[in-house]
């Protein structure tokens, strides 16, 4: 008994592809012995390819959005650091003024307006 050098059905061929490459005798006998089973796993295979590629759209979009949330935040960082600068300047310029009003009045008149009482609101 000669078999076929095609024993069984490639992923890439049809069932009728295939039973076309048999020879008479054994595309009859084939035919009776088919099993849906090798359909059903192409089927499914095919689908696991689609699902995949679909994953895939998901991820590439969500990588794009994250990117972009990235770069709003880098932005924004730049924006604070920028601000914190300033800030620190004009804490700096503060500092300068408070050293001159220091300067031109001195410490022990600040302090005589210290040590006066509060006024007291039964006086009057």
């Amino acid at each position: 008994m000669s078999t076929s050098p095609v024993s069984a059905p490639s992923a890439s061929i049809s069932k009728s592809d295939y039973l076309a490459s048999l020879p008479r005798w054994r595309r009859w006998l084939s035919t009776l012995n088919w099993r849906p089973v090798v359909e059903y796993e192409i089927r499914e295979i095919e689908f696991e390819h689609r699902k995949i590629a679909h994953e895939k759209e998901l991820l590439q979009r969500e990588d794009e959005r994250l990117q972009k949330v990235n770069e709003q935040l880098k932005n924004e960082n730049e924006l604070l650091k920028k601000e914190d600068e300033r800030l620190q300047k004009l804490d700096e310029r503060l500092d300068e003024l408070d050293a001159k009003i220091a300067a031109l009045w001195p410490s022990s008149t600040s302090n005589s307006i210290q040590d006066r009482p509060p006024a007291s609101d039964s006086q009057t």
